[in-house]
Formats: structure tokens, C-alpha cells, sequence
């Protein structure tokens, strides 16, 4: 709910912030704030992806250490010792029963995805012996929810059944939600049952358990279970982060990533054609972040979730260079051409080409919108010579050019990079910032004033203040919105932009990186402080940057010279041109509050009511699990609004005015 603005004393003068709404500004893009996504943290498999079951298909091992980029994969590392059963199963055996579990590897499913199976041995009857599995740090669940289970089974000739598929309580074992498979014969067949909980608490201290009663052996894979999913898309995504996400109101995703793209070598970079298709013919791979991903959440997922949130997509293509330094040109490069423009293919092709028509088998006879594409990712980081991007580059930039020539193709290469010059302009240029403190990002924030304008666009794909763990505090919101005015403010060049990374599961050993946008765990999410700025931010977005000049007051002026930034306050101005309304978006870094006289000169007629919203608090604060809200916007009446007011902003804190004019 709105409440009134009731002025309070200012600290110390602010100065002054002048917008020439009578001048010209610059356009902004509808697709300047988007997404940029990719496996790390377990922001698909345990996060976005709603699959509820880790290790389905069997194939998973106990996470292993990572190597960093350019490592090779010979460098040692201490390897990691684990139980012989498969991680995140365990057998089950009460009143009686006993029993064993194993990996099997003979009769498989099939030969492509599915070629071990958890072998249940169930050696004397009487009691309930069961496989068990505890999902994602947690099965959570809900009152009075379906939730869809099914996987692959056999059994041996002396089991007689049933199988009982549960939810149930890790502590006493109370079951949430239960279903049945009468019998299991000696071959392979796929099960599915519906278990749906009663007036129950939510709670995600819970686990899957699928068991018998009778003696024999049971074997199982692709075991999947699925709670209700956004806007009910089968294999979907999760609602409360998805809803999360379209609140963002973001105009692109950037996809498959980030090292997610190019995986810690060659065979494991994200190879799109075995993340298509029924999920028994998806096989996973490593990903470079220390854990396997199921793929679930593939190609066509990808692009269902840009239709579902009405997103563009940013598809990045596989350009011969892997985390490890390993890297592919010339000859060796062709197969992987081909491979980028298969994939283009099955995007963008009616059903007339090959590749549309495995995509209307897929279930989306239609072809996708496509504008932008990525070559590569991150190729400046490229250590060891000979440096190939540039001959890299432009056998995919030609290749894509000579069939798409309406795409718009984008380099990893920064601009300002010397030592790989490209033989072929790019359309974009996507540069990557992390910045180490509120300092460092504060002292960046004029990083494309005098860019020169006769060069490529360019894209920030990644981007964060990294203060904070998991996720940013206020301190890194402060940087991130300090930092975003001067995207803004350079619209004309800067033409997309994406936080990085995402998402983060906080369970316990579940996060690589830190800082990251909004976190989540078994049952619930939250966001950062950071995440609201972007909310604010992309929420209030106009067609054009006005010019702005900011006249600091006393308190953010140095009393002595520095080497620092001197700059304390930041802003931007936006024009919405449907609704005349201008847009104010101010960042305070200093403590204390300032008091700003707000000067729009050539805006006429300013109507006195507005509407302000509100992030502040102290540098350090944090929202959690526990405390979801701590840091939130408020939202706040302004009623003394005109061409020229006085109007305070808090210490610590980003606000967004909107003032209307018609």
C-alpha cells in the first residue's frame, strides 16, 4: 500500500539535479534489461527446472573439484572418495524387510540416455524395503498439490508387487502423499502415478521413496517427480522463480551461458542436440561447475521460457574454445559450424528443412523469432597462443551471414581488446564486468561516456557488484544501480545488459559463485537487494535517457583530494513517451540523507502528484531465507512535485520518482 511522503529535515544539502527534458536524449532499446542464464549454483537442476529428483537417469557422481579456466584437464587435483551406492540414494529397510542397492549396468533402458539402472534388492520379505531418494537438498511440498511421478521399471519373476510410491517425512516417516504401480513384469516399461497431498504443512524436510514388501528385484530409472509448474508446461519450471523472473519484466534471455557454453573441454560444451527430444534419449554431461546436468532443461526449454515470460532469445553457439584452453579452427572447426547452424536451423527453419522438422516432432511447429546471435563466450580470456578467435569468428560469422543475413552477430571479444583484431565487424560486442567493492564500480560508471560512437553496439552479458554472500547486500545494490545509470545514460550505445549469475540454490553445497541476483532453497526464493534495483529499474524504463546533470552538495565533495571517484549521487532521467511521465532514478551512496533541488527544465506543465519507490538500509544488510523482505522497495506519495521542488533522497538508497506531465 502507497503511504504519503512526509518530508523529513535533510542532513546536509544534496545540490542539485538538472534533467533538459527540452533537449534531445538518447533512444532506449526495448530489450536493454534481460536475463542471462546458465547451469552454475544449480540454478536448473535443484532450481529452476522443477524436476524434483537428483540423479534420475543414474549417471551422477559425487561432486569433484573443480579446475579453473585454461587448466588443463591433466592438472591434478585431490579426487574426491564416496560411498559405493549412487549419490542421493539410499536404501530403505523397516520392520523386518532387508535389502540392498546397486548400480546395473546390464539390460539398459536403452543404449543412448538410459544405460544403468538402480538395481532395489529386496532379500527377505515381511517388512518395506524401498529406494530412496532425497531430491534437491529436500523434497518440498505443499497442501493439497498433485505432484507427478513416473519412471522406467522391470522386476524379476519371483516379484509379485505392488510398489508403493511415497512422499514421506524424513523424520518418522509420515507419508504426505502416496500412490501404487499394482505389478512390475520382466521388462522394461515406463510407470506414472499422481501423488497428491492432503491438509498437510509445507515442508521440504522430506524424501521420495519408492518400495515393496515383496522378496525379488526391482530396477529403475529416469525416476522423476514433478510438482505444478508455470503456466502448467510439462517438463516446466518452477512457479515461484519464474514468477520472480517476469516480474523483472526482461526483454531478452542470453542462453545457454557463460562456461555453461563451453564446458571444461570439447566433449562436455553444451551439445544441443543431446539436450532435445523425450527426456529417455537425454543423456546430460558434465558441466564445468562440479556437478552433472540432466539437460532437462534444454534447447527447446530454453525457448519456451522466452515465450513464457515474452522474452527475445540471445541463443550463444559453441565457437571451438573450451574452459581448459582447449580450442578447435580451420578444419577442425567445421564440424562445429555445421553444429551452430544446425541449431539455427532447428530454431528458426520452417518444417521444410530438416532440423524445423525435428522441432515440430518436438512439440513447436512453428518457428522461433530469432534476432541475435553469440559466437563464443568469453574468448578474450583465451591465454596460451596462438589467439584464434578471429579466424574462430569469422568462419562462424560467414557461415551465419551467408544463410541468416538478417541476424545480428555478436563477439565475446571486449572493445577495448588489442591483441586479437577481427577480420570481420560484428554487429555486438559483449562486454563482461565484475566488479570487487562499492568502489570499484562507483569509479566505472562513466565506462562508456566517450566510447566512440562509430564502433559496434555493445551488450554488457555480464555484470555484478560482488559484495555479499550468496547473494548482494545493500552495499553491492548501491554499485548496481550507480552503475546502471551510466548503461542507461549511454543507451545509444549500450544497447542490452544482464546481471550475472541468476540464481543460487543456498542450500549447503549447492552455490560455486557468489554474488548472485535471487536465491532460493527446497521450498522457497527470495531477492537480493540488487534484484529489486533491476526490478525498479526495468519496471520504470522509458523510450529515451534524457540528460542530466547532477551538482553535488557539500557532502559529496571530498574535503581533501583523492584518488576516488569524487562522485556520491547518480542519476538518470527517462521519458516515457505513452504516458508523458518523466522518470528520476537516483542513487544516494552517502549516509546521510540528501535534500536535491530537482530542476526539468522544458517540462512544462509537471502535475504535483507522483510516485516515488524506495530501496535503503545499511550497507551490510542482506534479504535471507528467514527474512525475505528485509531489504524491499517502498513505495512512497509525492504531492509537491512541479518543474523546479525540492525533494529529499534517503542515506544509502535508490529511488525511482515518476512524475507525470500530462
Amino acid at each position: 500500500m502507497a503511504t504519503a511522503w512526509i518530508a523529513q529535515p535533510a542532513l546536509a544539502e544534496g545540490g542539485k539535479l538538472t534533467v533538459h527534458v527540452d533537449q534531445a536524449g538518447v533512444k532506449i532499446d526495448p530489450m536493454f534489461y534481460g536475463l542471462m542464464t546458465e547451469e552454475i549454483n544449480h540454478s536448473y537442476d535443484g532450481g529452476l527446472y522443477a524436476e524434483l529428483i537428483q540423479n534420475r537417469i543414474l549417471e551422477d557422481d559425487y561432486p569433484q573439484p573443480r579446475r579453473g579456466r585454461n587448466q588443463p584437464a591433466t592438472a591434478p587435483v585431490t579426487p574426491t572418495t564416496h560411498p559405493s551406492t549412487p549419490p542421493h540414494w539410499t536404501v530403505l529397510s523397516e520392520g523386518g524387510g532387508s535389502g540392498t542397492i546397486s548400480i546395473d549396468a546390464n539390460d539398459p533402458v536403452n543404449a543412448g540416455a538410459l544405460k544403468k539402472s538402480l538395481k532395489l534388492d529386496i532379500e527377505s520379505a515381511g517388512g518395506r524395503v524401498g529406494a530412496v531418494n532425497d531430491g534437491y537438498w529436500g523434497i518440498p511440498v505443499k497442501p493439497n498439490t498433485e505432484y507427478q511421478a513416473s519412471f522406467y521399471a522391470k522386476a524379476s519373476g519371483d516379484f509379485h508387487g505392488p510398489l508403493t510410491v511415497d512422499i514421506e517425512s524424513n523424520e518418522g516417516g509420515k507419508v504426505l502423499a502416496s500412490g501404487t504401480i499394482a505389478d512390475v513384469g520382466p521388462v522394461w516399461k515406463k510407470y506414472s502415478v499422481v501423488l497428491k497431498t492432503g491438509d498437510i504443512a509445507a515442508s521440504a524436510e522430506n524424501r521420495f521413496v519408492i518400495s515393496a514388501t515383496s522378496k525379488g528385484q526391482v530396477w529403475l530409472n529416469l525416476v522423476s517427480l514433478f510438482p505444478p509448474t508455470y503456466k502448467n508446461r510439462a517438463n516446466g519450471n518452477r512457479i515461484d522463480l519464474m514468477e520472480k523472473l517476469a516480474a523483472m519484466k526482461p526483454g531478452f534471455l542470453r542462453f545457454p551461458g557463460g562456461n555453461y557454453l563451453e564446458g571444461n573441454s570439447i566433449a562436455e560444451r553444451f551439445a544441443w542436440k543431446d539436450t532435445i527430444g523425450a527426456l529417455e534419449d537425454r543423456p546430460g554431461h558434465m558441466s564445468p561447475w562440479g556437478y552433472r546436468s540432466s539437460d532437462g532443461l534444454g534447447l527447446l526449454e530454453y525457448f519456451e521460457w522466452c515465450e513464457d515470460l515474452k522474452m527475445q532469445p540471445v541463443l550463444a553457439v559453441f565457437a571451438g574454445y573450451t574452459l581448459r584452453g582447449e580450442k578447435v579452427s580451420g578444419e577442425q572447426l567445421k564440424p562445429f559450424v555445421q553444429e551452430a547452424m544446425d541449431e539455427i536451423e532447428y530454431v528458426v527453419g520452417d518444417q521444410t528443412t530438416k532440423w524445423g522438422q525435428e522441432r515440430a516432432k518436438d512439440g513447436h511447429p512453428e518457428p522461433f523469432k530469432l534476432t541475435y546471435v553469440e559466437i563464443g563466450n568469453e574468448d578474450n580470456l583465451e591465454r596460451n597462443p596462438p589467439f584464434t578467435y578471429g579466424d574462430r569468428f569469422t568462419q562462424l560469422f560467414d557461415a551465419i551471414r551467408a544463410k541468416y543475413p538478417d541476424l545480428k552477430l555478436i563477439s565475446t571479444l571486449p572493445s577495448n581488446d588489442r591483441r586479437n583484431p577481427l577480420p570481420r565487424t560484428p554487429d555486438v560486442i559483449d562486454d563482461h564486468f565484475y566488479f570487487r567493492s562499492l568502489q570499484d564500480v562507483l569509479g566505472r560508471t562513466h565506462r562508456y561516456d566517450d566510447y566512440d560512437r562509430s564502433k559496434p553496439k555493445i551488450f554488457v552479458g555480464e555484470w555484478a557488484t560482488r559484495v555479499g554472500n550468496p547473494t548482494p547486500n545493500m552495499s553491492a545494490a548501491l554499485g548496481d544501480a550507480a552503475w546502471l545509470t551510466g548503461l542507461e545514460r549511454n543507451a545509444d550505445v549500450v544497447i542490452m545488459n544482464s546481471y550475472a549469475p541468476l540464481l543460487v540454490h543456498v542450500g549447503r553445497g549447492a552455490m560455486q559463485w557468489p554474488t548472485d541476483l535471487i536465491g532460493y532453497d527446497a521450498a522457497s526464493s527470495f531477492g537480493s537487494p540488487s534484484y529489486y534495483v533491476e526490478k525498479m529499474f526495468s519496471e520504470n524504463v522509458g523510450n529515451e535517457a534524457m540528460p542530466v546533470q547532477v551538482t553535488p552538495g557539500d557532502a559529496a565533495v571530498p574535503i581533501e583530494p583523492t584518488t576516488r571517484p569524487t562522485e556520491k549521487i547518480f542519476a538518470v532521467a527517462n521519458k516515457i513517451d505513452a504516458s508523458g511521465d518523466i522518470v528520476l532514478k537516483v542513487v544516494n551512496t552517502l549516509p546521510d540523507a540528501q535534500t536535491m533541488q530537482i530542476d526539468l527544465q522544458g517540462a512544462g506543465d509537471v502535475k504535483k502528484d507522483g510516485t516515488a519507490w524506495v530501496l535503503s538500509g545499511g550497507p551490510s544488510d542482506v534479504n535471507t531465507i528467514d527474512e525475505p523482505e528485509k531489504v524491499t522497495p517502498k513505495q512512497v506519495e509525492i504531492h509537491d512535485a512541479a518543474a523546479t521542488f525540492a525533494h529529499e533522497f534517503p542515506g544509502y538508497s535508490v529511488s525511482v520518482v515518476r512524475l507525470k506531465t500530462k
